[in-house]
């Protein structure tokens, strides 16, 4: 399922996501809700199923989102100069250049070329963004009495999970070396947070998903 999006973004809708709470007037004004995309992949000449004559097809983009994972087909302006890597802005309306609109997707609808880059591109996002995501292992909260947010990522299971819990207690992570340092056991705490965030795009059935946003 696929959901049609104009405004926004991460969110599936403008009203969803984790500024739903904020007002059209706040949105606009913060310079920090500008929301980017990863560009996976482009299509110049519109999808090769669509049958429609070349002039009456616009240029498409699969697009990765970086703030919540959420995975775009964008229709760009026909002018627009992009190639796959580039950063997008999907929202707010006013601050697109490149995009006219997007609707979000599923792993499943994602183009050869796009499923190849996507690894990379979470990787780049993870990599860029390192602070953010070495506090998952300093913030992961238990999510049932037997659950742990931890014990979601690859590989970790109740040892592993114990030996991060105690070290955090000692002080907070301050970088993915200093995950691995301190952590006997975990080897490749970017890598592991990479896999997982894959398995939450590729498995839309997923019960827990931590770093990738849901359809509302």
């Amino acid at each position: 399922m696929t959901t049609t999006e104009s405004g926004d973004a991460d969110g599936p809708t403008d009203s969803a996501g984790d500024d739903a709470d904020e007002t059209a007037g706040e949105r606009e004004s913060d310079p920090e809700d500008v929301r980017y995309a990863v560009v996976l992949d482009h299509l110049p000449h519109g999808r090769a199923d669509d049958d429609r004559p070349r002039h009456r097809k616009s240029p498409l983009a699969y697009a990765l989102g970086e703030r919540d994972f959420r995975l775009f087909e964008v229709t760009l302006a026909d002018d627009a100069d992009v190639s796959i890597g580039d950063r997008v802005v999907i929202g707010p309306t006013e601050a697109r250049d490149a995009v006219s609109g997007f609707k979000q997707v599923t792993y499943d609808d994602l183009s050869n070329t796009a499923n190849a880059e996507l690894e990379y591109a979470i990787e780049e996002i993870v990599e860029a963004n390192e602070q953010r995501f070495v506090d998952f292992y300093n913030d992961a909260q238990p999510i049932t009495l037997r659950l742990h947010q931890l014990n979601l990522l690859p590989g970790i299971g109740k040892k592993l999970r114990n030996n991060i819990l105690d070290q955090r207690k000692r002080g907070p992570f301050e970088s993915f070396e200093d995950v691995e340092e301190r952590v006997s056991g975990l080897h490749r705490p970017k890598e592991v947070l990479v896999e997982r965030i894959l398995e939450e795009l590729r498995d839309d059935d997923l019960k827990y998903k931590t770093f990738v946003g849901r359809d509302s």
